[in-house]
């Protein structure tokens, strides 16, 4: 279940916000770790800590890190902050924080008042990987607008581990992030998707909201067994709250699943399990690659149920470009899996036109 071992850390390799990377020596080997903080206290080269490394060694993607889980140079570590809502509830990091729907939040009251989102846009994306273009491309249409991003619990826990949100924050492309069910470290922490989505339009004051999970996905290669079906669940609760959803499809021309090919089976499971609908864009793109979607939308009844919408969405491409932004989904860029990229676009381009109204 679990591999720890005791290891020096050699090395400050970088500090940024509320995490550290650092270099870990044991029996002459060296590897990369993450520390968070907050949670195991600040480090400094020399320090004696237990360290994860079960990730690593079974070549899963952390990005091959390790992760601290305690240093020896504490006695006692002291970080108790407000709020008694638990998230890793139960495991031997368990940690508090004060969510905003608590009774002693200064926010608590909203929650009861709200009466329905009418018609609050809401982006809905499997990986990671989507926030980027997807936020960037809003904020290219409507430089003043809003955008809160909700972190689920479907992959990543701790938000700070994304250098996608650091990067996204520090320029002012996301104005707040929510994390909910036992994912935290966001600015504000919610329970579940519901009370985040309520947060997000009435407290926060948003435009649009973007939902994904964390970075990292789980899968077994199996119709019902990974985490992105947490979308099915999340367009429901948002037609059911009166918002409006717009899921961006995972489409690629690059892996080499024949299951992820063209429209991924995971979107077409996603709709299969929604007892409501959406909006689902897809991109504009080249005649062969068009024909391949078409016809798995034409061939699939599910479909039907959905507004389905093309749109026109090359700016992506170029919004990535003039932010700087090197964003990559499976280990490949824009021009690999452009598809994939321009489907996030679409997404923002139709709240943007077709939502907000520019």
């Amino acid at each position: 279940m679990i591999s720890i071992y005791l290891g020096q850390i050699s090395k400050i390799i970088s500090k940024r916000g509320k995490i550290s990377i650092v270099e870990i020596e044991a029996e002459g080997e060296k590897a990369a770790a993450i520390n968070y903080n907050e949670i195991t206290g600040e480090v400094e080269e020399g320090d004696l800590v237990y360290v994860n490394r079960t990730a690593r060694l079974l070549n899963l993607g952390t990005g091959g890190y390790d992760f601290i889980i305690a240093n020896l140079k504490y006695n006692k570590f002291d970080n108790i902050g407000k709020g008694h809502i638990m998230k890793l509830r139960y495991t031997p990091l368990q940690v508090n924080l004060l969510t905003m729907e608590e009774e002693t939040s200064p926010y608590h009251q909203e929650f009861d008042k709200f009466k329905n989102l009418n018609g609050f846009p809401v982006i809905i994306g499997e990986l990671h990987s989507m926030v980027t273009p997807s936020a960037l491309v809003l904020k290219k249409l409507l430089p003043d607008i809003k955008i809160t991003y909700i972190m689920t619990d479907g992959g990543a826990l701790p938000l700070p581990i994304s250098n996608t949100v650091y990067k996204l924050k520090g320029m002012g492309v996301l104005d707040a992030t929510i994390t909910i069910g036992h994912a935290f470290g966001g600015d504000y922490e919610c329970v579940n998707i519901y009370t985040a989505l309520i947060a997000s339009k009435e407290i926060l004051k948003s435009d649009v909201a973007i939902v994904s999970m964390g970075p990292g996905i789980v899968g077994t290669g199996t119709k019902y067994g990974f985490s992105g079906v947490e979308q099915a669940y999340i367009i429901d609760a948002v037609n059911k709250m009166g918002g409006k959803p717009v899921l961006i499809p995972r489409i690629s021309f690059k892996d080499a699943r024949g299951r992820h090919q063209g429209i991924s089976h995971h979107t077409i499971t996603v709709l299969e399990l929604c007892y409501s609908s959406s909006v689902i864009t897809f991109p504009n793109m080249e005649e062969e690659k068009e024909r391949l979607v078409r016809n798995q939308i034409a061939s699939n009844p599910v479909f039907s149920r959905f507004d389905v919408r093309f749109i026109d969405s090359e700016l992506t491409g170029d919004c990535l470009r003039e932010m700087d932004f090197d964003v990559t989904t499976m280990g490949r860029g824009y021009e690999e899996e452009k598809e994939f990229f321009n489907a996030c676009g679409a997404a923002s381009i139709y709240v943007a036109t077709e939502l907000l109204g520019i």
